[in-house]
């Protein structure tokens, strides 16, 4: 086949890689995201300590992301089948990528939560503020560069495992490199593919650090005046409690 040929079929795989990777990403962000932070709460000396679902969390959470995507992809054959009707295809990987990535992002999120300073949790609580509330103005927020370069992290992963995906009928690039290159021995499509996969990632690795480091100054600069008027308060809170 000419590159005039082979153009529009790459294009295609391009697209249905991003088509993969965006929704997972979606998924994974808006499942891991509460379960990390439960992870947390839930933890030992956590707002909600309970260290049966603790542990019960922790080990769902270990078992997958310690599964092998390949592996993954194949067991949940049927489930992808009973939700897409399909199990082959960009639409269908979809499923498997989310599933993968939910653990991935929830282990993430709960160090980027770890990292959040106890003194704006104390300030809150001694301020009445119940757990809703301190998960809403001080954990989310203040760990939010490191939870936009956890996102990066995990959208680069998926890449890598869509490409697998593509390996086993999932399409996308990884497809389009096994089929048109691999299997027909053609080298300068498998390069071609090479630095598509490494242009995207370089430029998604960019935009992260990027978006990371301006939340993080913002964030630093303000940081301490938001502490030192939450601190202020809680003596005028107690003093009024006293007076009443």
């Amino acid at each position: 086949m000419t590159w005039s040929q082979m153009r529009p079929l790459l294009v295609q795989a391009c697209q249905e890689t991003l088509v993969m990777v965006g929704w997972s990403t979606l998924i994974a962000v808006l499942a891991g995201l509460p379960i990390g932070i439960l992870l947390v709460l839930t933890d030992r000396g956590g707002l909600l300590q309970n260290a049966p679902v603790s542990k019960a969390i922790g080990q769902v959470v270990n078992v997958g992301r310690s599964m092998p995507f390949i592996i993954l992809m194949v067991a949940l054959t049927s489930l992808t089948r009973w939700i897409t009707g399909t199990s082959i295809g960009s639409e269908a990987a979809i499923v498997p990528l989310a599933i993968s990535g939910i653990p991935f992002f929830a282990r993430l999120v709960e160090t980027a939560v770890r990292e959040v300073d106890h003194g704006l949790v104390e300030a809150v609580q001694a301020m009445g503020g119940n757990t809703w509330t301190i998960v809403r103005k001080v954990l989310v927020p203040e760990s939010l560069p490191s939870l936009i370069a956890a996102t990066t992290t995990t959208i680069i992963a998926l890449i890598g495992y869509s490409a697998m995906a593509g390996a086993v009928g999932g399409g996308g690039l990884g497809d389009f490199a096994v089929r048109y290159g691999y299997q027909r021995f053609d080298s300068e499509l498998m390069w071609i593919t090479v630095a598509i996969l490494a242009v995207v990632i370089s430029v998604i690795q960019f935009t992260g650090d990027l978006a990371a480091r301006s939340l993080h100054r913002r964030g630093r600069s303000g940081a301490a005046p938001r502490l030192r008027l939450l601190r202020a308060k809680e003596p005028v809170t107690a003093d009024a409690g006293r007076t009443a």
